[in-house]
């Protein structure tokens, strides 16, 4: 019997199967078709930085691309579009004259929020054939992932 004749399937091979970097590869893909689907791919990247500007509260345009592993010339083009549709402002530092401090804005947030409504339906639809407590597992596992390999830290519990 032919893989792909299994009850009409594709079935991988085994070897693909049991390996992880396959198995997170293809989820990757569906992860982001998802995402891409619920807000496009522009306003992933708004989402992500209004995000850590609603979360960290103004920072240098240095800073937040730092946070985010956004690269210099790329956060900039972002932050230009945001400025332009008044979803964050940009103002001189106090302490550093030459650096820019980024804020979100009232329109802003409300922006965030309808990202927020997506971007929930979209890890809703990813995670739909898991428990809630396997979906938080899987969360916590692919976070201590990214933490190895990316040397992220957990961010402090929200107050």
């Amino acid at each position: 019997m032919k893989a792909e004749d299994h009850q009409g399937e594709i079935a991988p091979p085994e070897r693909l199967w049991q390996s992880p970097t396959w198995l997170v590869g293809q989820l990757s893909g569906d992860a982001h078709r998802l995402i891409v689907d619920a807000i496009t791919a522009v306003a992933r990247t708004d989402y992500a930085v209004l995000a850590g500007l609603e979360e960290f509260g103004p920072l240098s345009q240095a800073a937040l691309g730092r946070r985010l592993g956004i690269d210099r010339s790329d956060i900039s083009v972002v932050l230009d579009r945001l400025q332009a549709d008044r979803h964050v402002t940009r103002s001189p530092d106090p302490a550093h004259r030459s650096r820019k401090l980024v804020q979100i804005t009232p329109t802003g947030r409300r922006r965030l929020e309808r990202l927020d409504t997506n971007v929930k339906k979209a890890q809703h639809t990813l995670l739909k054939p898991l428990t809630p407590d396997q979906a938080t597992e899987l969360t916590s596992l692919l976070q201590r992932l990214v933490q190895h390999h990316r040397g992220y830290q957990h961010p402090p519990a929200a107050s």
